[in-house]
């Protein structure tokens, strides 16, 4: 497992299916999450909540749970599916998640994690389990408080743990303020993967360039992005060469032509255009015609009854916006 990830961060109403098969379609390479999804949900729910395209592998689940028998039984679910690695999340620091036992406030609770990736490592032997943490919560705030819940959920048969580079504050911060106010500790989770050369390291908070991905991966297994990754999707173009991959370059028009299949495809199925392309917004973020593609889509993409309707004519918008900034190039070019 001691090989490089670039990963895009489970998002609770963000990483759905339809956002996880738009970001392959932009990288070969990223490691993909479900938004978290309960034990409460996959066992008892009526939807299904393990569906996904094989299109978005490599997959990894993100279970939020903290009863071991459940937590075992979803994961062996998970495996049968096809799931390549199933995450416990044990940073979420919002209030539903602390009542249903389970997210940042099990940092307080090593053995009880511990005894959660036991059993699921007994339940699918072949299946990577991994753990999403914080640096720590509260007061709790030490490299030894760190190292006290890892150790336990490592002898239990943890090999990768994604670290967000913050602490949680569980009393006073709501989630919002918990991704941005307690301040990055990078060099921490450094000193981690020092201390556990065994263990696979993937760094999380605050990362948004390939400059900023190139200085960790100098220190850490791999890099996590979060809101960067849905606001600037292009970012996700530059992973594939983190892996040696000559990749071409990706083509936008090629990807906006594949979603409207996709999309026409979701809505034959009942559903609606808006639901996949909510997640385009930012496609050409950055690009001539950004502004124009994100007006459109938000327009017209609740009230669209097909794809066609909705991103035709924002890619005609895009197109004549970047054939427009070609001609002023040339002829400033020409003037000097």
């Amino acid at each position: 497992m001691n090989n490089r990830t670039l990963a895009v961060a489970p998002m609770l109403d963000w990483t759905d299916r339809h956002c996880r098969y738009f970001h392959r379609l932009l990288s070969q390479h990223a490691l993909l999450y479900t938004e978290m999804v309960t034990t409460g949900a996959i066992l008892y729910g009526k939807h299904d909540f393990l569906r996904f395209n094989p299109a978005e592998q490599p997959l990894v689940l993100q279970l939020g749970g903290s009863d071991p028998a459940a937590m075992a039984e979803c994961t062996a679910l998970a495996a049968e599916r096809g799931y390549q690695e199933v995450n416990i999340n044990v940073g979420c620091p919002s209030d539903r998640v602390q009542n249903g036992s389970f997210g940042a406030c099990l940092m307080a609770e090593p053995d009880t994690v511990a005894s959660c990736v036991a059993a699921m490592k007994q339940a699918a032997p072949n299946t990577v389990i991994s753990v999403k943490t914080r640096l720590g919560i509260d007061k709790h705030d030490s490299d030894e408080f760190l190292h006290d819940f890892l150790e336990p959920i490592m002898a239990a048969g943890c090999e990768h743990v994604t670290l967000h580079a913050r602490n949680a504050w569980l009393q006073g911060l709501s989630p919002k303020q918990n991704r941005d106010i307690p301040p990055l500790r990078y060099d921490r989770v450094y000193r981690m993967k020092q201390r556990y050369p065994q263990l696979h390291v993937t760094i999380n908070g605050g990362i948004t360039n390939s400059a900023e991905i190139t200085e960790h991966l100098q220190h850490v297994d791999g890099v996590m992005i979060g809101r960067e990754a849905y606001q600037n999707p292009r970012i996700l173009t530059e992973f594939d060469g983190f892996f040696g991959a000559p990749s071409a370059p990706v083509n936008l028009l090629d990807v906006v032509m594949q979603m409207l299949d996709y999309t026409n495809e979701h809505i034959a199925q009942g559903g609606r255009a808006w639901h996949v392309a909510r997640h385009m917004l930012g496609l050409f973020q950055g690009l001539p015609g950004a502004r124009r593609w994100r007006q459109l889509l938000s327009q017209l993409g609740p009230v669209a009854e097909t794809a066609d309707d909705l991103l035709l004519p924002a890619l005609t918008a895009v197109t004549e916006a970047t054939r427009l900034y070609q001609q002023r190039q040339e002829s400033e070019e020409n003037h000097h």
